[in-house]
């Protein structure tokens, strides 16, 4: 299903007013970017969906809120990041004896085999949350510092500087991992 920006506009205006097949055809064509932002915070799929549900929920509940349709995009992914930190800031009060196990098994693993490769994801994790939600809205939904800075509610100013600082951080990272 191919909904032009027109037609999502369209929709969006339907939407609040208690049109819900305009809401679910909106959400199910940003369903999958959604889907793709989530797994890059919270890196599994169970959590990554529980965050697409988490958004659709919210998002239904608040497109009332919605004051610009033509921003309908933006407002979703700032939704859908929200979801994910917040997944993320839950998970930090668990321990899984899983993982425990995992983790012992691959730094065993790692003793016994030395690579020099890293994932940019494994570089992603150095990072703080507000710089890993700029480098993945920059680089890879490609947006403009300027729909950054309206999707994070911050400072075009806060926006560039965030992303200098963490594009150094992936520099030196890279490099030290490079050379272990």
């Amino acid at each position: 299903m191919v909904v032009t920006e027109t037609e999502t506009i369209k929709l969006v205006k339907k939407a609040p007013k208690g049109d819900d097949g305009a809401y679910l055809e909106l959400f199910v064509k940003y369903e999958e970017m959604i889907y793709r932002t989530a797994y890059l915070y919270v890196k599994n799929e169970e959590d990554a969906l529980d965050v697409v549900q988490e958004t659709a929920y919210r998002s239904f509940k608040s497109i009332k809120n919605l004051k610009k349709p033509k921003y309908f995009k933006t407002w979703l992914t700032r939704i859908a990041i929200t979801s994910a930190l917040d997944v993320l800031r839950k998970r930090k009060n668990m321990v899984f004896i899983d993982e425990y196990k995992e983790d012992m098994a691959s730094v065993e693993d790692e003793t016994a085999e030395i690579t020099t490769s890293v994932s940019l994801l494994e570089l992603l994790k150095s990072l703080k949350d507000d710089e890993k939600s700029v480098v993945i809205l920059k680089y890879y939904y490609d947006y403009t510092f300027n729909m950054i800075s309206e999707i994070l509610d911050m400072p075009l100013g806060s926006v560039k500087t965030i992303i200098y600082r963490a594009l150094k951080k992936l520099r030196i990272e890279g490099k030290e991992n490079l050379y272990e």
